[in-house]
């Protein structure tokens, strides 16, 4: 038998050999490069990462619209009136605490305001033990709440 007839019967020539070998490479170097695309976690989460950061910088500048934009309704329809108003009444509460502060000053008779001058005095300079007292206060106080809940 001849090439020719060899050929016939379904036997590749050489030539014909050595191209699928090269087309069976290409194929397996195309396959084991996929391959370590996906074995490669490290450029995945490279990838995931990139993919994040934009869209977390694409909704922080969204955010920001916005509430540039809500905070420009807000000065729009905030007309001067009631920014005035807001101002006065401001100034009222401001007077009436005053007031209140030199009512109380004169209507506390003047031994009494000796003695919160001297007791203030001596917690500014003895503040450890009013700090262990008002501490034993508050847990004898909690002892004695949960004790009438247990009841």
């Amino acid at each position: 038998m001849n090439d020719e007839a060899q050929n016939t019967m379904g036997t590749p020539t050489p030539e014909e050999l050595r191209e699928q070998v090269e087309r069976t490479r290409d194929e397996l170097g195309q396959t084991v490069e996929a391959l370590a695309a996906k074995a490669d976690v490290k450029a995945q989460v490279k990838e995931k990462t990139v993919a994040v950061k934009e869209q977390a910088a694409s909704a922080s500048a969204q955010i920001r619209e916005k509430t540039a934009q809500a905070a420009q309704l807000i000065k729009d329809r905030d007309p001067d009136a009631v920014q005035a108003k807001t101002a006065q009444v401001a100034a009222q509460v401001r007077e009436s605490a005053a007031q209140a502060k030199r009512y109380a000053a004169e209507k506390t008779p003047n031994p009494l305001l000796e003695k919160v001058d001297r007791a203030a005095t001596a917690a500014r300079t003895n503040w450890t033990p009013l700090i262990a007292g008002g501490a034993v206060l508050v847990a004898f106080l909690l002892i004695r709440r949960s004790r009438g809940h247990n009841r």
